[in-house]
C-alpha cells in the first residue's frame, strides 16, 4: 500500500563488489534471512526478526569495505537515500494503518460481518459474496485486512465445514490480491509504483479488467463444487460505534488527499496521508470532548425504554484515542519493509540489481522477465521483488510497468505463502485452510494468471509501444 516522489534509482557506488567476498556474504545473509521469513509459519518466528539482523550486517560490510578503501561518505550518502525510501513508505502505511484500526475499534467491520451473517445466504453464495467484497473492499483497505474479515465471517457461518472453508479462504485470498492490484491503496506494490512516478493515480485502473479476470477464472471453477446447501442463521447485533461513519468519511477525504497532493502539486503522496493524520486526530478531540455528553442522552433514553442491557453497555465505554490506534500498527509488518527495503537496497549499491537488471530485460524480453517474476512472488514476497525492479529501473514501456504492478499483485496467490492474506489466512483459519488444500487448486489460480496477463496485453496493447 511507496517509495520516493520520483522515480527511484539504483545507486550506482564507486566500487564494484558483486565478485567480492563481502559480496557473496551479504547474498548469503539476505538468502538466509529469506529463508527463516519463508519458514515464520513453522519457526513462529516473526518476520522482521531475521531481514533486520541481515540489513544490519550487509551495510556493517559495505561500511566496513568503503572505509578501508577511503571513501565512507559514499556508503553513508547511499544509506541516507535508501532510508528516506523507506520512511516515505512506513509514513504512509502508518496512516493507512491507523485508520483501518480506528473503523474496527469503531467496529464498522463487525457491522458488516454481522450483517452477512443474520442473511443466512447459501454456501454459494457466500463463498461468491465474501470473494466479491474481498475484490471490491481491498482496493480501499489493505488486502491484508480485507482478507481476515471475510474469513471472520466464513468461518463464523460454515460451522467447521472443513472443504468449503479452504474452498473459500482460496477464493478470498485471490479475490483480495487481485483487487488490490488495480488501485495504489489496495497493495504496498502498487502504492511503491505510485510513488515512484511509473504509473499515475487514474491509470492504474486500466488494470480493473485483467484483475476481474485474475479472480473470476478461479471463482467460477471453485463454485462448481460446493454444494447447495444452507447453513443455520446466527444471530449477531452490532452497533456502530458513535463515529464510526465520519471516520470512514476521513479515510476517503485522506485518500483524497493524498492524490491531489501527487497528481495537483506534485507533492509525495505521503503528505496529504499525514495531513488526513491530523484530520483523525482533531475528531478524536472532538469525540472525547464530546463523550460525557453523549453518555448522558444514551443513559436517558434507554433507562427511558428499560434497555438494561445497553445500560451496562454504556459502563464500559472506553474514549477514543488515535494514538492507541497508532500503537495498533502492524509494527512487524512495517520492520519487515523495512529490513527488506535496506537489504535489497544494500545488495543494489554493491551492483547485484545491475547485474540482475542486465540478465531479465537485456537477455530476456520484458514481458517474459515480467511474467516470470510474479511467478517468483509466489514465493518470494512481492516488495522486494517489486522494489528490486523499481531500483534497477529497466526501460519498459508503460503497459510492461502495468504488467509488473500486475504481475507481481496476483503473482503471490498461486501458494498460500505468497501473500500477506493467505500467511494470515493459514493463521486465522488454522486446520481449514492449509498450504496443501490451497496447492490442490493451484493449476486453475494459475489459468486465471495467465488469462488476466492476456486480457491486459489485449485491453491495454497501445500502451505497450512507447518508450520512456
Amino acid at each position: 500500500m511507496l517509495l520516493a516522489s520520483a522515480p527511484a534509482h539504483a545507486v550506482t557506488g564507486p566500487l564494484d563488489l558483486t565478485g567480492s567476498f563481502s559480496g557473496f556474504v551479504a547474498v548469503a545473509l539476505f538468502i538466509l534471512a529469506y529463508a527463516l521469513v519463508m519458514g515464520e509459519e513453522k519457526l513462529h518466528m516473526r518476520k522482521s526478526k531475521p531481514v533486520l539482523i541481515a540489513a544490519g550486517l550487509i551495510w556493517g560490510l559495505i561500511g566496513w569495505v568503503y572505509v578501508q578503501a577511503g571513501m565512507p561518505t559514499d556508503a553513508e550518502h547511499a544509506f541516507r537515500e535508501t532510508l528516506l525510501e523507506f520512511t516515505e513508505l512506513m509514513l504512509f502505511l502508518l496512516v493507512a494503518m491507523t485508520y483501518i484500526n480506528a473503523m474496527e475499534e469503531r467496529r464498522v467491520f463487525d457491522a458488516l460481518r454481522a450483517w452477512m451473517v443474520r442473511k443466512g445466504f447459501s454456501y454459494r453464495q457466500l463463498f461468491w459474496i465474501t470473494g466479491g467484497l474481498a475484490f471490491v473492499i481491498s482496493p480501499v483497505a489493505d488486502n491484508l485486512t480485507t482478507a481476515m474479515l471475510m474469513c471472520a465471517v466464513v468461518i463464523k457461518v460454515a460451522e467447521g465445514d472443513k472443504r468449503f472453508i479452504n474452498l473459500a479462504c482460496i477464493n478470498i485470498v485471490v479475490a483480495a490480491n487481485a483487487g488490490g492490484a488495480f488501485s495504489p491503496f489496495g497493495d504496498i506494490t502498487t502504492l511503491m509504483v505510485w510513488q515512484a512516478g511509473m504509473v499515475k493515480f487514474y491509470e492504474f485502473f486500466a488494470l480493473l479488467g485483467p484483475s476481474l479476470v485474475n479472480f473470476l477464472v478461479p471463482a467460477v471453477a471453485m463454485s462448481l463444487f460446493i454444494g447447495k446447501r444452507t447453513p443455520e442463521g446466527v444471530e449477531e447485533e452490532v452497533e456502530l460505534k458513535r463515529g464510526a461513519r465520519r471516520i470512514v468519511l476521513l479515510f476517503l477525504l485522506t485518500v483524497a488527499t493524498a492524490v491531489a497532493c501527487h497528481s495537483l502539486l506534485h507533492l509525495p503522496p505521503v503528505l496529504g496521508m499525514m495531513t488526513g493524520l491530523g484530520y483523525l486526530q482533531f475528531f478524536g478531540f472532538f469525540l472525547r470532548r464530546t463523550l460525557p455528553r453523549s453518555l448522558e442522552r444514551k443513559r436517558a433514553r434507554y433507562t427511558r425504554l428499560g434497555d438494561d442491557k445497553r445500560l451496562a453497555q454504556l459502563g464500559s465505554v472506553v474514549p477514543f484515542d488515535v494514538f492507541n490506534r497508532v500503537a495498533r500498527a502492524e509494527w512487524d509488518t512495517l520492520l519487515f519493509f523495512y529490513g527488506v527495503v535496506m537489504c535489497v537496497g544494500g545488495l543494489g549499491f554493491m551492483g547485484y540489481l545491475g547485474l540482475l537488471s542486465e540478465a531479465l530485460y537485456t537477455g530476456w524480453d520484458a514481458t517474459w522477465a515480467n511474467i516470470a517474476l510474479g511467478l517468483i512472488s509466489a514465493v518470494v514476497d512481492n516488495i522486494p521483488v517489486m522494489f528490486a525492479v523499481l531500483t534497477m529501473q529497466p526501460e519498459m514501456s508503460h503497459g510492461h510497468w502495468l504488467l509488473i504492478t500486475l504481475t507481481a499483485g496476483v503473482g503471490g496467490s498461486l501458494l498460500s505463502i505468497g501473500s500477506a492474506a493467505g500467511v494470515a489466512l493459514m493463521g486465522q483459519a488454522r486446520g481449514y485452510y492449509t498450504f496443501a488444500g490451497h496447492l490442490r487448486w493451484a493449476p486453475v489460480i494459475a489459468l486465471g494468471y495467465i488469462a488476466s496477463i492476456l486480457v491486459h496485453l489485449w485491453l491495454n496493447a497501445g500502451s505497450f509501444q512507447v518508450y520512456g
